[in-house]
């Protein structure tokens, strides 16, 4: 316990100072700039706008973090979106012109290293030029001004586009999966997915409404939703379950808890307004559902935390093999896409999770790979398999050999539809997923 403290205060002290410096940066930057303004009123007005702005955020801040009043801080979705926006750009902002300077410093000092040595008549000229200034290169100076210049624009005008076109643009993902011991009688059965909805965060209860009619319109046989239904404590928790409750597919509405509702202490919540509504929250829970004569087995679970309070490590789905059917196919609601190496060994066909958000932003200039939620899990977003059977110790390269059988167990992770720090989404448009079922 001791030592995850003091992890965090290392982790997160060193942003709270960067957040800090980059404001202080940009409000001298913009103060200086207001100096320009030949009129004394406009250029009084001009500071005094521009500190009121910055003191502003620092308050808003503040004041969410410290006295968790998300229920008067977050309706008013346009001053929210605006704070969030500018914190986000003004930081990327800051440390791409830092990353020129210092790149620009690194560059002189080499330079220096590696001056020759001067020659004698070398020296002898130099000594009669001695107290004449050295010339600063124009071509070099205007390189720097152009790259700091572009590293100083690019990440507002990305954030621009990532908080007002990206985070709206909702893509639906259409994905055929062949499940292992799915009925033939069952093909071409349809799912769909919800996930990471996050509302109150940049997402106001109208809009969940907007992407549940863009869900009802694909027709599925069965609507499910993984998790987040909102950020913390304060947002609006029934708005959103109202909203889901209009989902329209013959075989119901069905959900699992996932990480934000544990940090806002409504898991319980959650369930009650789930059934209030009409729907089922699964926790710990499975239903035997019945298509075309057919049966399968939904399993839900809330989320699955990799360590307790102490920083044990914990195991995933404990408790769940009862809930495993061995007469008939098996799908899992899992919010933690981590939980699908146990999953497979449980003897689980399918996994429906969600949780990373597909890292949010992905720009593929170096590497695909290069991607934020890489650090929570090597399962970001799609679709992955691992053989039925195998032990959830082994790697997936190793899982396939040491398997009993050769039937694969699928995970499909949904990249989410709400945000989370960054209200942007760049490369990763917020998914509503359809699934059809065949016989694999």
């Amino acid at each position: 316990m001791q030592s995850t403290f003091w992890i965090r205060i290392l982790f997160v002290v060193p942003i709270l100072a960067l957040f800090l410096w980059s404001q202080i940066y940009w409000l001298l930057k913009i103060w200086r700039l207001a100096g320009r303004i030949g009129h004394p009123t406009l250029r009084l007005a001009a500071r005094a706008v521009s500190t009121s702005a910055f003191l502003f955020v620092f308050l808003f801040l503040l004041f969410d973090a410290f006295l968790a009043r998300r229920d008067i801080l977050w309706r008013h979705a346009g001053i929210v979106g605006a704070v969030g926006l500018w914190v986000t750009s003004a930081l990327w902002a800051f440390a791409g012109v830092q990353a020129v300077a210092a790149a620009d410093w690194v560059w002189r000092l080499l330079s220096r290293l590696w001056r020759p040595a001067p020659s004698a008549t070398m020296t002898s000229e130099a000594a009669v030029t001695e107290s004449e200034p050295a010339l600063v290169d124009p071509n070099r100076r205007e390189f720097l001004q152009t790259a700091t210049l572009i590293a100083g624009v690019l990440p507002f005008a990305c954030g621009g586009y990532g908080f007002f076109v990206g985070r709206r643009e909702y893509k639906v993902r259409e994905i055929t999966l062949p499940v292992s011991g799915w009925s033939q009688a069952l093909d071409d059965f349809r799912i769909v997915q919800l996930s990471d909805i996050h509302a109150g965060s940049y997402m106001s209860v109208s809009e969940v409404g907007r992407i549940v009619g863009m869900a009802n319109e694909l027709a599925a046989d069965l609507a499910v939703v993984t998790g987040d239904f909102l950020t913390g404590a304060g947002d609006p928790l029934e708005g959103c379950i109202r909203e889901l409750s209009q989902l329209r597919a013959p075989l119901g509405i069905w959900g699992c808890n996932g990480n934000h509702e544990i940090y806002a202490d409504a898991e319980e919540v959650a369930a009650k307004l789930f059934s209030r509504y009409g729907m089922d929250l699964l926790r710990q829970q499975s239903v035997e559902l019945v298509r075309h004569s057919q049966r399968f087995n939904l399993i839900g679970v809330d989320y699955q935390r990799p360590r307790d309070i102490d920083d044990r490590a914990l195991p995933m789905l404990a408790g769940v093999e009862p809930l495993v059917r061995r007469d008939v196919p098996n799908i899992l609601l899992s919010h933690n896409p981590n939980a699908f190496p146990r999953a497979a060994e449980l003897g689980i066909e399918l996994t429906l999770a969600g949780h990373t958000h597909g890292g949010q932003v992905r720009i593929e200039i170096l590497d695909r790979n290069v991607n934020p939620a890489r650090f929570l899990t090597p399962y970001i977003a799609g679709l992955f398999k691992r053989p039925l059977g195998a032990g959830d110790k082994l790697k997936d390269g190793q899982a396939w050999s040491a398997a009993p059988s050769r039937q694969a167990s699928l995970l499909y992770v949904n990249s989410g539809l709400g945000t989370i720090f960054a209200p942007v989404r760049l490369g990763v448009p917020p998914e509503i997923s359809l699934f059809t079922l065949r016989r694999a």
